[in-house]
């Protein structure tokens, strides 16, 4: 009997740091149902960053490294990665390309396009169109963009926010063109033995039965703005009377001014601690009493999900696909961009009432066990790939 010939995807991400389109791209390279056939290739992570190849070896997946695809445009490395990008199409014979996040998305495109890939899909995990920089690189990253999708076979947003600010807002393409495919992930660890991960957790870090354990996870950039999230504990500080500990998780360019901002705060008796990456953080987020998020810009935030996952309350500023992830004054709470004072009272409210904390918490695992669930996320994209392909 002649195998029936696979489906060939080649899937392309920007870089193997820790973030929500690695856990996607690697997901949907390990689970995609046997008719697929899936080759993972990507950058290395910033000096900076956390590296996050681990999870592709927790889930058997062995990527393609490709060095010269690096975040900063830069001429020489770009058209590099351009060339292996065509010489790896030109030896795979993918029938899909999917790119994941701005650069995979141009150069993976670019490569896709002049090699004759019947079809090319791109996922915007979130979008650079505000906030990132100055308004003329912004106005020409759109440009680049909408030329770009309009060659693209499909465009997925992974909210109906993003679908709605990508067709609407900045006119990227036409709305027609976008999916609405939700990320996915491998959520179980975050559910399972968590008295036992909370005592470990607890232990780890010596906090007492009665502290108030406050958690912000992400990249320190700018765009994260942990300087709101600063201003915001300093004032709460000066209202509760409860012992509070706050984490800040995660490494990146903004550590250095991060740290000097926490000094002052330090000298006025607050416990501030800066554990960089942390690789289990499931155990962690069992450990944490709250989880803040107080970015400019998002796509669909991977640290919210996780931390209601856990049954941890959360609190987050309305920006990216934000509303579309948390079930509001149920699982957490939504506070405009900039608005200090209102997140500041929503964390005191929570720091002080426990009977509202336990609320949320057992609201989190019930919302995002099924929506948010990787299962969910293969499904959605083995249907939309044979409807491209069929078509």
């Amino acid at each position: 009997m002649v195998d029936k010939k696979k489906i060939k995807i080649l899937r392309i991400i920007n870089r193997f740091n820790i973030g929500g389109p690695v856990y996607n791209a690697v997901l949907l390279s390990a689970f995609m149902p046997e008719e697929y056939e899936t080759l993972l290739i990507g950058g290395m992570p910033e000096e900076n960053e956390a590296n996050s190849l681990y999870i592709a070896e927790k889930y058997g997946i062995s990527p393609v490294l490709i060095s010269e695809m690096q975040r900063e445009p830069n001429l020489m490395n770009d058209n590099s990665a351009l060339k292996k990008i065509k010489e790896i199409i030109r030896r795979f014979q993918p029938d899909i390309v999917h790119t994941h996040a701005s650069k995979a998305g141009a150069l993976g495109r670019k490569a896709a396009f002049d090699c004759g890939v019947p079809i090319v899909i791109h996922t915007f995990h979130g979008h650079i169109f505000h906030s990132y920089f100055s308004w003329w690189k912004t106005k020409l990253y759109q440009l680049i963009e909408r030329r770009l999708s309009k060659k693209t076979t499909g465009i997925i947003a992974i909210s109906a926010i993003q679908k709605d600010e990508l067709s609407l807002k900045y006119r990227i393409c036409h709305p027609s063109k976008i999916k609405i495919i939700p990320l996915g992930f491998d959520l179980r660890p975050f559910n399972e033995n968590l008295k036992e991960k909370r005592e470990h957790t607890r232990n780890s870090y010596a906090l007492e039965g009665s502290d108030i354990a406050v958690a912000i996870i992400g990249r320190l950039v700018a765009i994260k703005n942990h300087q709101m999230f600063l201003d915001i504990i300093e004032k709460v500080n000066q209202k509760t009377r409860k012992k509070v500990v706050y984490f800040i998780v995660g490494d990146g360019e903004e550590s250095d001014n991060i740290q000097e901002s926490i000094k002052p705060l330090k000298e006025k008796g607050m416990d501030i601690r800066m554990t960089s990456w942390i690789k289990d953080i499931a155990t962690f987020n069992a450990g944490m009493d709250i989880i803040c998020l107080t970015s400019k810009n998002e796509g669909t935030p991977v640290s919210l999900i996780e931390a209601q996952a856990a049954g941890i309350p959360i609190i987050a500023t309305n920006v990216g696909g934000i509303k579309d992830i948390i079930l509001e004054d149920k699982t957490g709470y939504i506070v405009n961009t900039d608005d200090i004072d209102g997140f500041a009272e929503k964390l005191w409210e929570l720091i002080e009432n426990e009977n509202k904390r336990q609320e949320m918490s057992q609201n989190g695992w019930t919302f995002v066990k099924d929506k948010f669930q990787y299962t969910k996320l293969i499904s959605n994209m083995d249907e939309y790939y044979k409807s491209l392909l069929n078509r």
